[in-house]
């Protein structure tokens, strides 16, 4: 994709559109979940917006096992600049 369609589809600073993940998006989601106990939530699409590393929004269907109850949820992911690990930055209940 060149620069000036990117600038057409993505303002400065802006969120992305919600779209399907890819194998970064999935590693970044699983690095930062890892050792997050009580609520099982799994990736459906992802936002992202380009800071001083990356902001994403997953959204994700939830569930607490062994319940078979399942719900919307947005779990805001931040990935630093520098290679240091991406840490939860909220999640919210939709």
């Amino acid at each position: 994709m060149s620069n000036q369609t990117l600038e057409q589809n993505t303002l400065l600073g802006g969120w992305s559109a919600y779209a399907p993940l890819t194998a970064e998006d999935k590693a970044v989601f699983a690095e930062a979940m890892n050792g997050f106990v009580g609520v099982s939530y799994i990736p459906t699409a992802v936002k992202t917006q380009v800071v001083a590393g990356m902001n994403y929004r997953f959204k994700c269907n939830a569930s607490m096992p062994p319940s078979d109850v399942i719900w919307e949820a947005v779990v805001e992911i931040y990935a630093p600049l520098g290679g240091k690990p991406p840490v939860i930055t909220g999640i919210q209940k939709v």
